[in-house]
């Protein structure tokens, strides 16, 4: 007769994910290689207690062992630079004369990530349209109820400045909706061949009065030649008018923009010929401690300086599914003072 030890042990390191078996005695009896992650590599023989250290998880495993019941409890711990939240099943298991218990871990971070960001983009959503809106509430009262009523100048000024409140969450709306489209078809990659540099050429043409009413001049360097790359024609004009028109809120001091279209050229990064488009102000800068989250949506480096240039905290989150979808990259440099460089990336 096959031992049930053993019959057990096979058992548990088939299976993929983490597991660990408690006896009877308190004594951790089996760990597959998963496990060993968790518990440790010399789990076996010791008390649970000294393996698995968290208060909710020793309380689970104490409440099974004592009355049989099934549990569900969690497991935080931190694998390199990544937190990891895994989902734990309590389980009584035969280990001899007495129940011991069976621990199945399954990693939920993804969905534990997925619900998080869904939670800051609802509150950062709110935010972002209760300002304008308890402004745009406030000088309603004041000019149907309040001393503005008969006072022509001050509704004047009032109606300027509802206005401009009501063209935010236009624009705040617009990009949300343009957002979603964005990721809604960020799996799909495009297969139109499109000659970006006339993209970028036309796409200028219609930021230069822009760019005038603000100081700034666009200095292009584009080759004469077709540069072709698959894409969707629309979207990629999206991320020039984006980099260009954040050049242009931000870049005011350094008083031009300058835009450069690379023809095709292998890089090691990419591993494929690829052309690049580059973006670059003149102006403020800002500390490259903001680089890696400058992307991430509503995140701003000077949020009281983007509401009042009319930034709405999306634009550049729009651009990096944009280059997701083309299967791109997008780098960035800045530095204090030195105004900042937007570079993209993309298959040719």
């Amino acid at each position: 007769m096959a031992d049930p030890s053993g019959l057990m042990q096979s058992v548990v390191d088939a299976l993929p994910q983490p597991l660990v078996v408690i006896g009877a005695d308190e004594r951790i009896l089996h760990v597959n290689a998963p496990g060993r992650k968790l518990a440790g590599s010399a789990a076996v023989g010791r008390h649970f207690i000294t393996a698995l250290r968290q208060p909710s998880l020793l309380d689970a495993v104490e409440a099974t062992l004592r009355d049989g019941q099934p549990r569900q409890t969690s497991f935080l711990t931190r694998e390199g630079n990544l937190d990891v939240t895994y989902a734990v099943h309590c389980a009584a298991v035969e280990t001899g004369a007495r129940h011991g218990v069976m621990l199945s871990f399954e990693d939920i971070t993804q969905i534990e990530t997925a619900a998080q960001m869904r939670r800051d983009f609802v509150a950062n959503v709110s935010h972002e349209l209760k300002t304008p809106l308890t402004a745009l509430v406030g000088f309603i009262e004041t000019i149907l109820h309040g001393p503005a009523r008969e006072d022509a100048t001050a509704r004047d000024r009032f109606l300027r400045i509802m206005e401009s409140e009501a063209e935010r969450m236009n624009r705040l709306v617009g990009d949300l909706l343009s957002l979603n489209r964005v990721e809604a078809s960020e799996r799909v990659r495009p297969t139109e061949r499109i000659d970006l540099g006339a993209l970028v050429r036309e796409g200028l043409g219609g930021m230069t009065g822009m760019a005038t009413a603000a100081g700034l001049e666009i200095a292009a360097d584009l080759p004469a030649a077709p540069v072709l790359v698959p894409g969707d024609a629309d979207q990629l004009r999206q991320v020039l008018t984006n980099l260009v028109e954040n050049a242009i809120k931000y870049g005011a001091e350094g008083g031009q923009i300058a835009v450069t279209l690379s023809p095709p050229a292998f890089h090691p990064r990419m591993r494929c010929e690829t052309v690049e488009l580059t973006v670059r102000d003149f102006g403020a800068g800002f500390d490259p401690v903001h680089i890696p989250r400058l992307t991430e949506r509503f995140y701003r480096v000077d949020s009281h300086r983007a509401r009042q240039r009319g930034g709405t905290g999306l634009g550049l989150a729009i651009v990096k599914h944009i280059v997701s979808r083309h299967r791109g990259r997008i780098q960035i440099e800045a530095a204090p003072g030195q105004g900042a460089t937007f570079r993209i990336l993309l298959p040719a």
